[in-house]
């Protein structure tokens, strides 16, 4: 049985991503953090612009994703806000997920984070091909072409 997503639980969101990436396969991992950077995640201060998750030797890291400091925490135990964090996936993923970054034009990128029904923080990924411009482009103009279609036919049945 598969469980459906909770929206409610979506802390941050690359939205770049959608844009700038053709996505082929998306993944779901884990998150390991320190305390402070779950009750800033919260309070709902995180950003992925910029960030991507990296394979070093057999473990994954999310790079570049920035996490607020936690307001009611002393300096002394607050965390770094732009620090390396740890991705939580089976060997085999990562093994699957190595494979295909060797192949030319993958790239591993975050699309959100989020908390699940068991309130735990994961990260949506997905590994993407970049789009050209034109690319880009047209998928704009499907988007205006859905829009004004379903324009039409709404007013076709209320008028």
């Amino acid at each position: 049985m598969v469980k459906s997503k909770d929206k409610s639980g979506q802390v941050a969101v690359n939205k770049k991503a959608y844009h700038n990436y053709e996505l082929v396969e998306k993944f779901e991992a884990g998150l390991s953090l320190l305390g402070t950077e779950v009750k800033s995640l919260r309070a709902g201060t995180a950003e992925l612009e910029g960030s991507y998750a990296r394979i070093e030797g057999q473990q994954c890291w999310l790079v570049g994703a920035k996490i607020a400091h936690y307001q009611q925490a002393s300096d002394a135990n607050n965390h770094e806000p732009t620090r390396k964090r740890k991705l939580l996936l089976h060997k085999q993923q990562i093994q699957k997920i190595k494979v295909k970054l060797q192949q030319r034009g993958f790239t591993f990128v975050p699309l959100r984070i989020y908390f699940n029904s068991r309130s735990l923080v994961k990260v949506e990924l997905a590994l993407a091909k970049g789009k050209r411009q034109y690319d880009k482009r047209h998928t704009i103009a499907e988007r205006q072409q859905k829009r004004d279609v379903d324009r039409s036919i709404k007013k076709y049945k209320n008028g």
